[in-house]
């Protein structure tokens, strides 16, 4: 496939064409409908082809209406807005931080919104919602990195050392309430906190979804400023790209991104770092790779789902577990191939 670089014109925006970067994302979707399907498709209550044609057409009977708008469409829909929120939070980080290791998690995001939803259900049961408290969590943590690193979002080696001081508070806030807590509250609490996508309903979708119509806008007009961010600061400047105020920026988007992803199904964990590496070594294309890295994300998410609900091993486990285990793996993979390079 060759990877001849193309521009096409949108007024007055001209924007890179690559033929491998669109039959990537064209496999890539490809595989995410077959996944989506299969969701639907597959186990008890599973709808036939000839169902799901008929309930596109309007014409379901009760028992399919019922799996595609309360059981498996929700969470279907809700595991591929989170994924494409984390992708793109991840490919937005390690973007401007230029740290390939670099996610939102890194800097605190996830054990802040942990945090969150712990305080939220033991201090104010009732009252707070478990996805507010993740995002107040995720917003507490954020804004400590912020004014403990003393300049902002400017300094990524600081920005990710002062995230790895705020995290490890954060995990001992929830490790602390975690244990005064009773077992059942315990449970659910432990559920979330690792990433879930049962009993997820149609407010959880519309919530992602309306959350990725109103930021992804947002980040579109940053593309061609990440695009020479690799280049330095000073060269970045020069080209008029603002290399402060887009990283400020890519940073406040991505971490908006990841807690709309954390209040809809909880933090999933290793999407933001995984989904952006995938993008690029599929495109072997310089740059965020955004569209790619939002929908490995999304199939990331959605064929781990489907394996916590068919897979016998982990059935009916949070899916945050599967995509712990996979992300380990494949962060273990890029430590190994990085040490064995600097051992050449």
């Amino acid at each position: 496939m060759s990877d001849d670089v193309r521009w096409v014109r949108a007024g007055a925006v001209a924007l890179p064409f690559r033929r491998r970067t669109i039959g990537v994302v064209s496999a890539l979707v490809v595989t995410l409908l077959v996944v989506a399907w299969l969701t639907l498709a597959i186990g008890e209550l599973g709808v036939t082809p000839a169902g799901l044609l008929t309930a596109i057409q309007g014409d379901a009977d009760v028992t399919t209406s019922f799996v595609l708008e309360r059981i498996r469409g929700p969470r279907l829909l809700v595991a591929a807005g989170v994924g494409v929120a984390l992708g793109i939070a991840g490919a937005l980080f390690q973007t401007v931080t230029r740290n390939p290791l670099g996610s939102p998690d890194v800097i605190g995001l996830s054990s802040g919104a942990g945090a969150g939803v712990a305080v939220a259900t033991l201090m104010l049961p009732g009252v707070v919602p478990a996805p507010v408290g993740a995002v107040l969590g995720a917003g507490v943590a954020i804004g400590l990195v912020y004014v403990a690193t003393g300049t902002g979002f400017s300094s990524p080696a600081r920005l990710i050392v002062t995230g790895i001081g705020v995290a490890a508070m954060a995990t001992a806030v929830t490790q602390y309430i975690v244990a005064v807590m009773l077992r059942d509250q315990g449970s659910e609490l432990a559920a979330y906190i690792v990433g879930s996508l049962g009993s997820r309903d149609m407010g959880h979708a519309a919530q992602i979804w309306v959350a990725l119509a109103v930021l992804v806008p947002l980040v579109i007009p940053l593309g061609h400023r990440l695009a020479v961010t690799d280049m330095g600061d000073s060269l970045t400047d020069a080209l008029g790209a603002q290399s402060r105020q887009t990283r400020t920026a890519a940073i406040v988007l991505s971490v908006l991104l990841s807690a709309a992803a954390v209040a809809a199904s909880g933090p999933i964990v290793f999407v933001a770092l995984t989904a952006p590496h995938i993008a690029r070594r599929l495109t072997r294309a310089p740059g965020p790779n955004l569209t790619v890295a939002a929908v490995v994300g999304a199939l990331l998410v959605a064929a781990s789902d489907l394996l916590v609900q068919q897979a016998p091993i982990v059935e009916d486990l949070p899916v945050g577990v599967v995509t712990a285990g996979l992300g380990g793996i494949y962060l273990a993979y890029l430590l190994t191939t990085v040490w064995r390079k600097a051992r050449v």
